[in-house]
């Protein structure tokens, strides 16, 4: 299995990392997760939301990595790009939490460069 391939089982749990964070609180009610979650402030409700986007970002990486392996089988392109796109959604995670939102804006864009560039290596 390739470095890109293990990035896609990264990225698939990287939401729950996220999710640990939104989640450690007194206040915090498994009973009812979701408005508990929704009720959450601060760090707390962005680390919610930083795991709600990580889950949107994750369908389209994955879907770029298996492309590119099926295309152009492994290659160390792919490779570097799965784990700057795991680098950067971890620091991604980081400035949602921290509310850094200009830096956090950037970092998106950059991630989703490395998903654009998996494309592109498989064109």
């Amino acid at each position: 299995m390739t470095i890109a391939f293990w990035c896609v089982l990264v990225a698939a749990v990287l939401p729950y990392v996220f999710a640990m964070g939104a989640k450690w609180s007194r206040r915090y009610d498994n009973a009812t997760p979701r408005r508990s979650l929704e009720q959450n402030e601060g760090w707390r409700l962005r680390a919610h939301w930083a795991h709600l986007n990580s889950f949107e970002a994750f369908a389209p990486f994955a879907a770029a990595v298996i492309i590119c392996h099926i295309v152009r089988g492994p290659n160390a392109t792919a490779d570097t790009l799965a784990m700057a796109f795991i680098a950067l959604r971890l620091v991604y995670g980081a400035f949602y939490i921290t509310d850094k939102p200009s830096a956090r804006s950037l970092t998106w864009l950059a991630s989703i460069g490395c998903v654009i560039g998996l494309f592109v290596v498989a064109a």
